[in-house]
């Protein structure tokens, strides 16, 4: 724990310090004195579970118990993906993963976790054991409302302790984007070390995230508000779940992940409130082992995958050939044969790619495999459960700062405000400390020098006339990582800010929609120096010089970019120079969004075109031929190719249909209360605007990735807070909270945060169709009653 008093903005003369978590229960809520009948699950307008019990582990069954009636097919998917056991029933699109999850020992790691957790934490552990208890109660109820479970021919399973654990290493063990030093190795290899710096972006599966914090001296009320957007693969359901969590110790409202107890990212207790964004740091290495086998009996015979008579071992950076872990495991497949895993372990850690038959004889180059992966959990066992509780209890900045300091993985910056007027920017999470190689490149396990050696002191990030801002960019996480987000939504959110002094709660939705493309500016500079005979081409020449930048969803000149941006894409990545990057290693399936040549090029197109120099590539000739392309397209408007395409296990044909396996390919028939694709909404934004609904350029204009809730945190009166998600509350198609929330997002507004419990409809737990909270859509609007009124930007 840091002092975070004077420079970092905690109120000068406050208390940092208190009495024992029973003396602040007057802050909790009317809960504190409520009688026993008083407590249960209660429901908003929006379907949205408020929960009170009379104490933290009555509490976390509860929250177990709502997510499992609400959400029990998310629940079940993220168990069998934790386990590397979703093929048994989505079928062979889902083995790639299921080989991963065993090959990463994810499960085992959740165990250790767990069990590290019982030790050293054994309060956070029977909390973790609370919820999933809850789960276990509601999940066959939960399962019997959701009809993909028949679709699927599923049987909800039974929760054991360690999987909540193991849910939240599954969802976040590309957060650090590992997969990305493939990339650099094979640039590297072929075009030399300036690859490195011309491809720096954040990667095209790496998750990010806006936020912003403006104190107290920028507020009409005189306290702070922070908001923002967590940046995701739009998944329905969503990967968020509105909460509100209420016991005599703490009442917190927040965005809790489903499968893990608590609200870890975003919250507000009444007293303070924090949020997160991806902190961008590099703490993941992938080594490149050398492998033998010592036969016990029968020399000089490699055995096969499953074949017993002999030891595996590692080539150590002493010299020395040391016993790597080695064992089968088999894959269930549903519609085809099970397959054999070798899951292998060395000192370093996990191999995920490659294996004993795919080890090069020494002295070889061929870079592919066998590489092991090392990642902090596997190496300590810990996660930063430890922080969860003390988060729920906090009461000022201070305390929040104290609980990220147990903070492990994913790396995070983190902001946070209380009513005394402290304010917290600062970065948490594990990152080792260890060579410059290790954090670029695949490594050489047998050589020395890449070694863990401790862990990082995680910096401290500034406030800036009261105002601090995170958004991926290069900031407080910048010696901890390797490749950040351009600063274009970081400068866009700052720019906003600055345009009038003082900001209300109510206004932060309209910085959340805002369209501004910055990142366009490289490409139509070379636009402005096209020379064309082509007049449709000098036509839309003119058109784009004169458009004001903003990806709406209804601009014709949006699409017209986009389509242009797409072209130079295509063409450069068709350009000889990068013809040795065009056909990548034959790495697993999971890793290969990190090695398509034109996703690559698309997201790094402004450092391509701003390059001094770029392999001999005439730039300006290829925007050229591209501009006179695209001016003999019928591009529409941005909305109508830039649409919502969300991830659903089961899309239908069983398949599993994660973005990049062709899911756009198998729209839906409006079965179970979710729409055919062909009606999913068009989009405004784009990947570099603060309303960042990525699309891939070069490849799909489809949005597969974009802000998976936003949040408003009001620290005057916290319910003058805000909150949506993409879709609603339930899991459950058909349920009138399923998509009702949809409509507010596209559209930009967000739905209060209710903490009046007299608001409430107690939950009967036996119907997820209340007929007495059912949504009116008219004409895809939402009509709701005073009481629960939008709140527009």
């Amino acid at each position: 724990m840091r002092d975070i008093s004077g420079v970092r903005g905690h109120a000068p003369g406050s208390d940092s310090s208190h009495a024992s978590h029973a003396s602040h229960a007057s802050h909790a809520s009317p809960s504190s004195h409520a009688s026993q009948a008083a407590y249960g699950i209660f429901r908003d307008a929006w379907g949205i579970p408020h929960l009170r019990a009379a104490d933290a582990l009555a509490l976390a069954r509860a929250q177990g118990r709502v997510t499992a009636l609400d959400r029990a097919w998310q629940l079940e998917v993220e168990r069998h993906r934790v386990q590397g056991t979703s093929a048994a029933f989505l079928g062979v699109d889902s083995l790639g993963w299921d080989r991963f999850a065993r090959q990463a020992r994810l499960a085992d790691t959740a165990r250790r976790c767990f069990a590290r957790l019982e030790r050293t934490d054994p309060e956070s552990a029977d909390w973790v054991r609370a919820y999933v208890e809850g789960v276990n109660d509601g999940l066959v109820e939960g399962a019997r409302r959701a009809p993909e479970f028949t679709r699927a021919g599923l049987v909800p399973g039974r929760w054991e302790a360690w999987h909540p654990l193991g849910v939240w290493i599954a969802t976040h063990i590309l957060f650090a984007g590992f997969p990305a030093k493939l990339w650099r190795e094979e640039a590297v290899r072929h075009l030399g070390a300036d690859a490195i710096g011309l491809f720096a972006t954040d990667g095209p599966a790496t998750s990010g995230s806006n936020g912003w914090l403006v104190d107290g001296s920028r507020t009409a009320t005189g306290q702070a508000v922070i908001a923002g957007d967590p940046h995701r693969f739009i998944e329905e359901p969503g990967v968020y779940q509105q909460i509100h969590l209420s016991c005599p110790e703490f009442d917190v409202v927040g965005l809790a992940v489903p499968g893990m107890p608590g609200i870890a990212h975003f919250g507000h207790t009444g007293d303070v409130a924090w949020a997160i964004t991806n902190a961008m740091a590099d703490y993941q290495d992938l080594y490149r082992e050398r492998l033998r086998v010592r036969m016990r009996e029968e020399a000089g015979r490699r055995p096969r995958a499953g074949e017993g008579g002999g030891v595996v071992e590692a080539l150590d950076p002493d010299g020395v050939w040391r016993a790597a872990h080695r064992h089968v495991e088999v894959i269930e497949v549903a519609g085809g044969e099970p397959v054999e895993v070798e899951v292998i372990e060395t000192a370093r850690g996990p191999v995920v790619i490659g294996g004993l038959d795919t080890a090069p004889a020494p002295g070889d180059s061929e870079p592919v495999g066998p590489l092991s992966l090392r990642y902090p959990p596997r190496v300590t066992g810990e996660l930063g459960i430890e922080a969860l509780l003390p988060l729920l209890r906090a009461r000022e900045v201070a305390d929040v700062d104290r609980a990220f300091d147990r903070w492990a993985e994913p790396v995070n910056v983190v902001q946070a405000a209380d009513t005394r007027g402290g304010v917290l920017h600062r970065v948490a999470g594990r990152v080792p400390v260890r060579s410059q190689d290790n954090r670029t490149r695949v490594v050489a396990a047998w050589e020395p020098g890449h070694a863990w050696e401790g862990w990082h002191e995680t910096p401290y990030g500034t406030f800036e006339d009261g105002v601090a801002v995170m958004a991926n960019q290069r900031g407080p996480a910048t010696p901890l990582g390797v490749e950040f987000a351009p600063p274009h939504r970081a400068g866009r959110i700052r720019v906003l800010l600055d345009e009038k002094r003082v900001w209300s709660a109510e206004d932060m939705p309209a910085i959340h929609m805002d369209t501004h493309l910055a990142s366009a500016e490289p490409l139509l500079e070379f636009v402005d120096t096209v020379t064309t005979t082509d007049p449709a081409a000098a036509a839309l020449r003119e058109r784009l010089l004169r458009w004001d930048r903003r990806m709406e969803a209804d601009s014709v000149d949006a699409a017209a970019y986009a389509a242009l941006r797409g072209a130079v894409v295509r063409r450069l990545a068709a350009e000889p120079a990068f013809a040795a990057l065009a056909v990548p290693p034959t790495y697993p399936e999971v890793f290969r969004p990190w090695l398509s040549l034109t996703v690559r090029i698309g997201f790094a197109l402004e450092h391509l075109l701003r390059a001094e120099e770029l392999y001999g590539i005439d730039r300006g000739v290829l925007v050229r031929e591209a501009l006179e392309e695209v001016a003999g397209l019928h591009t529409g408007r941005w909305g109508d190719s830039h649409r919502l395409v969300p991830w659903r296990a089961l899309p239908d044909g069983g398949t599993d249909g994660r973005p990049g396996d062709d899911a756009d390919a198998r729209p839906g028939d409006g079965a179970d209360g979710r729409p055919p694709l062909a009606t999913e909404p068009g989009l405004a934004g784009d990947h570099d605007c603060v309303l960042c609904t990525s699309a891939v350029p070069g490849i799909t204009d489809l949005s597969a990735r974009g802000p998976a809730a936003r949040y408003v945190w009001d620290l005057a009166r916290r319910e003058d807070s805000l909150w949506v998600v993409p879709f609603g509350a339930s899991g459950v198609g058909g349920s009138p909270h399923h998509r009702d929330q949809l409509p507010l997002w596209l559209r930009g507004d967000l739905v209060p945060v209710v903490t009046d419990w007299d608001r409430f409809t107690k939950d009967d737990e036996d119907n997820d169709v209340d007929e007495d909270n059912a949504v009116d859509e008219v004409d895809g609007d939402i009509d709701h009653s005073s009481e629960e009124k939008r709140h527009d930007r």
